[in-house]
C-alpha cells in the first residue's frame, strides 16, 4: 500500500465593494471571476447598501463565498485610522455591519459565511484583548453561533472567537511586509505595501506550498494559513489575483474557499 501526500488547498479572498455612491474603488466584478472568498464592506470603511447588494448577487451567481469585513466607522480614513472606541458601542456596530449584509445576502440567495475585520481594526485586534473582545461579541450578537472569524494567526481576536465556541480561520497576505514576530509591518513604514507582481507571486505559492514567508528583515517565518488576501484596492490588484491563482495551480495547490 502506498501512501499518498495530501492536497495542498488554499482560499483566495479580496476586500470587495469598497467604493461608496458614485466612487468604484474595487474591481468588484473582475476579482470575482478569481476569488473564492469575498470580505464585502459593510458601509463603515466602504461600501453603501446598493453596492453591498450588487457585489453579493454577482459572488453568488459565481459561487464565491460571502464574509463580512467589518470596520471602525471612518469613511473618510477608509477603516485605516485608529480609534478608540467604546467595548459596547464596538460590539454593537460590528453587529450591526454583519446584519446589514446579511439582508442582502439572504436577498441573493446566500449568506454571510465568516467575518473578518477591515484595517485598522484588524491591526488593533492583534494585540488589544478588550477590542477583539468586543468584535467576537459583536459577532455573537448577529445570531449565527457557528460563524467563522477570519484573521491572523496567534491574534487576540483568535483567541477572543475561540473562548466564545467560534471557529477560527487563519489568514496570510500576500502584498503585505511582515515582522520578525509575524505581524503585518504597518502601512507607514517604508517596504510595508510589496508592488512587484513576481515577488508577490512567489511568496504566494511559498505560503500555500511551503506554510513560510521571508520577514522584512530577511528571517524565515512559519505561515500555517486557510486562507490568502489580496488587498481588492491595490492597483491591477485583478491582473495580480489572476496570476496568482495561476501561480498556485501550477504549483499543485487547489484553491477552495474554506466555508
Amino acid at each position: 500500500m502506498t501512501d499518498t501526500a495530501p492536497e495542498l488547498s488554499i482560499d483566495l479572498n479580496a476586500d470587495l465593494g469598497e467604493g461608496f455612491g458614485r466612487w468604484q474603488l474595487t474591481d468588484d466584478e473582475a476579482l470575482l471571476s478569481v476569488v473564492t472568498s469575498a470580505n464585502v464592506a459593510c458601509g463603515f470603511h466602504g461600501g453603501d447598501p446598493s453596492t453591498m447588494r450588487r457585489v453579493c448577487e454577482l459572488a453568488t451567481a459565481r459561487g464565491v463565498v460571502i464574509g463580512a469585513q467589518v470596520s471602525y466607522r471612518d469613511l473618510a480614513g477608509f477603516g485605516r485610522r485608529a480609534m478608540d472606541v467604546p467595548p459596547g458601542e464596538l460590539a454593537d456596530e460590528v453587529a450591526y455591519q454583519i446584519g446589514a449584509l446579511e439582508i442582502f445576502a439572504r436577498a441573493a440567495g446566500a449568506r454571510v459565511a465568516y467575518v473578518k475585520p477591515h484595517g485598522a481594526l484588524y491591526n488593533r485586534c492583534v494585540h488589544d484583548e478588550t477590542q477583539a473582545a468586543a468584535v467576537i461579541e459583536g459577532v455573537r450578537t448577529a445570531g449565527n453561533p457557528g460563524l467563522p472569524v477570519l484573521g491572523l494567526p496567534g491574534s487576540q481576536l483568535h483567541r477572543a472567537a475561540r473562548a466564545a465556541g467560534l471557529p477560527t480561520v487563519t489568514e496570510a497576505f500576500a502584498d503585505r511586509a511582515y515582522t520578525a514576530a509575524g505581524t503585518l509591518v504597518p502601512r507607514t513604514s517604508p517596504g510595508a505595501l510589496i508592488s512587484d507582481p513576481e515577488a508577490v507571486l512567489r511568496r504566494s505559492v511559498a505560503i500555500a506550498r511551503d506554510a513560510t514567508v521571508t520577514s522584512i528583515d530577511g528571517q524565515p517565518l512559519a505561515v500555517r494559513v486557510r486562507s490568502l488576501c489580496v488587498h481588492g484596492d491595490t492597483p491591477g490588484a485583478a491582473a495580480l489575483a489572476r496570476r496568482i491563482r495561476a501561480g498556485l495551480d501550477g504549483a499543485g495547490v487547489r484553491v477552495a474557499a474554506f466555508a
